[in-house]
């Protein structure tokens, strides 16, 4: 049963999986069309969750043109399924299996994930994802993307977009772009260099109705080599580079300065919020700091102080 939503022919070839995910540029990551069955996939399209604006809340606060639903048990049936499929030992293994990550957990709490829907006009920074779960402290080490659109064109914006280097000029940054189709998914190896984002969604007249749907889901390991180990950090986000266009001796058109404006206004929201974090970040450095030097601290340095020279005898390395 865990597997039987996987396509028979999906669950067989792992092998060959496993080959085309570890060769993959600009990092590891793997495109499987039409992955769950057919019917089961038509089946999460019709359940998918509205839009709820108070599911679209940015990480300035703002009501955005994304919605978040975490909870995929919550949504219906076919969603219980799903979830009761990506929680089993025998999805996980399988998956270690096409990715070669051994040790594979599911997030019952759908940290950052769960499925999302983005409307006309939004956009994802190129970023890479926090790297510890926020609260068991695991490494996370996957994600699974399952697309859940019908209809979709590569000129419409919204295609995933896997980079290799965001902070170079355009000919550093080899980029690969995968169209969001239904039923089509894709997995990467999350890491300090799994650059990804989209650009923005802006579709023709005619399907200013449509919204992008995805799924998104994250596993994590107990442990992770240590050469690809990092501290801990949150999201990282890039703004994305002007086109190469716009250069000396380019004639701006009104487009191309409203470009440019927007570029402006994002970076100036985004160093307010590093800026707040970072007074965040003080503020806890400052507790510390008034924590340790408080009386009542140094009170207990003073009584523990015997004991703690004795330790440091015990323990000194006797000299040969």
């Amino acid at each position: 049963m865990p597997l039987s939503l996987l396509r028979p022919e999906v669950e067989a070839q792992s092998a060959s999986l496993r080959r085309r995910f570890q060769s993959a540029q600009p990092f590891p990551h793997l495109v499987v069309d039409e992955f769950l069955d057919s019917a089961f996939a038509q089946q999460l399209l019709h359940e998918f969750p509205g839009f709820d604006e108070k599911l679209a809340l940015n990480e300035y606060g703002a009501v955005g043109r994304k919605a978040v639903r975490q909870s995929l048990p919550s949504i219906g049936p076919a969603y219980v399924a799903l979830d009761r499929m990506l929680q089993s030992r025998a999805f996980l293994d399988w998956l270690s299996s096409v990715t070669g990550i051994p040790g594979l957990l599911y997030d019952p709490a759908y940290v950052g994930g769960g499925t999302h829907e983005n409307l006309e006009g939004q956009d994802l920074d190129v970023h890479v994802d926090f790297n510890y779960h926020p609260t068991s402290q695991l490494h996370r080490r996957l994600n699974l993307i399952l697309f859940l659109n019908p209809e979709w064109q590569e000129e419409w914006g919204g295609c995933l977009q896997l980079h290799r280097n965001p902070w170079g000029s355009s000919e550093e940054d080899e980029i690969e772009t995968i169209v969001p189709l239904l039923n089509r998914m894709a997995i990467f190896e999350t890491s300090e260099f799994s650059w990804h984002g989209f650009r923005r969604i802006a579709l023709p007249e005619g399907k200013k109705h449509f919204s992008r749907r995805s799924i998104a889901v994250y596993f994590y390991t107990k442990e992770r080599p240590a050469d690809q180990t990092a501290p801990s950090h949150a999201t990282v986000y890039v703004q994305r580079r002007l086109p190469d266009y716009i250069r000396a001796g380019h004639t701006l058109t009104e487009q191309d300065e409203t470009l440019i404006r927007e570029a402006i206004a994002r970076r100036d929201t985004q160093i307010r919020f590093l800026y707040e974090r970072e007074k965040e970040v003080s503020e806890h450095v400052n507790a510390m700091h008034k924590a340790l030097h408080s009386p009542t601290h140094r009170a207990a340095r003073a009584v523990t102080w015997p004991l703690r020279k004795a330790y440091r005898l015990v323990a000194k390395p006797k000299s040969k």
